[in-house]
């Protein structure tokens, strides 16, 4: 019995040994990807001298982009004094942090080179790579609409509020080292030759470009099919928003209630999951430009990206 407790007491402290030298190569290599640094090509909207563009249409325009395009509020709170977005206990934590000067706020720190780094190109000052931040979406921002949303970052009324930087607990720092966690924003935001201004109006041509920088394609698929959306695995698909789908025969009245109260034309509730709430605030024309594109995209079978 004795050698038994001996043997027994021996493979459990070989156990502990083991599963601690293996946490720390986890942590090694998982801090290892966090601390790789992203070069950022010369751009003209950071490098240009002096603030953003302060006088008023422009900053309407650049409250009008976070507020009801870009979902900015999404994560970082209504009045973009930040929140914790997602707080998944061994996988870690998601926070949007404070944008404003207020207490524990990155406004007061930034400059117009910082914001569109972030922004554009999903990195910080240092060069690592931002987490979750939807740059991948940002990239295709015109200089014009970026520095309308720089000039509004840059004045936001102060929020005095702490809000803990995202962290990746061991679960979360496992799969990041095993390549199955993709949130390392950088390394997929893409870095297009050119970002053409596309004049705001009832147009195919601005309904696409707002379907790129809100992010529609990033759950329905550059194919707009949609289908399986990366996120909780309870999260239902995402809609076929091409010709084939349910959602073609819609009207336009039926589009934009659907669009400002999140229920379908059939009374059924649209997953909360699909930020309705904040695109919704799109106007009128925004709305209509949106549905032209949705209806000249090709016609793709659900799912087929």
């Amino acid at each position: 019995m004795r050698r038994l407790v001996r043997w027994l007491a021996a493979a459990l402290g070989v156990l502990a040994v083991v599963l601690v030298a293996g946490a720390g190569i986890v942590y090694g290599l998982s801090e290892r990807r966090l601390r790789r640094t992203y070069p950022v090509p010369p751009d003209r909207l950071a490098l240009a001298d002096g603030a953003a563009p302060a006088d008023a249409a422009t900053l309407a325009r650049g409250a009008h982009l976070v507020t009801a395009v870009t979902t900015c509020v999404l994560c970082h709170g209504e009045d973009l004094g930040g929140r914790i977005y997602a707080d998944m206990g061994p996988m870690g934590l998601v926070a949007g942090p404070n944008l404003t000067r207020g207490r524990g706020g990155l406004g007061a720190t930034f400059t117009r080179a910082d914001w569109v780094h972030a922004i554009r190109y999903g990195v910080r000052r240092d060069g690592t790579s931002l987490v979750v931040m939807p740059s991948e979406v940002y990239a295709h921002v015109s200089d014009p609409d970026l520095a309308a949303i720089v000039a509004f970052l840059d004045r936001l009324p102060p929020v005095d509020r702490e809000v803990p930087p995202t962290r990746f607990g061991p679960v979360g720092r496992a799969l990041l080292t095993a390549g199955k966690l993709n949130i390392l924003v950088a390394p997929k935001t893409p870095r297009p030759a050119s970002r053409p201004y596309v004049e705001p109006g009832p147009t195919v041509a601005y309904g696409r470009y707002l379907a790129d920088i809100s992010g529609c394609h990033g759950c329905h698929g550059y194919g707009l099919s949609g289908g399986r959306v990366a996120g909780p695995p309870d999260l239902p698909p995402a809609s076929n928003l091409t010709p084939t789908g349910r959602s073609a025969a819609w009207s336009e009245a039926e589009f934009v209630r659907a669009m400002r109260t999140g229920r379908r034309p059939d009374g059924t509730t649209i997953d909360e999951f699909m930020p309705w709430r904040i695109l919704g605030r799109m106007t009128d024309d925004e709305l209509h430009a949106l549905r032209l594109y949705l209806a000249s995209v090709p016609p793709k079978p659900s799912g087929n990206k």
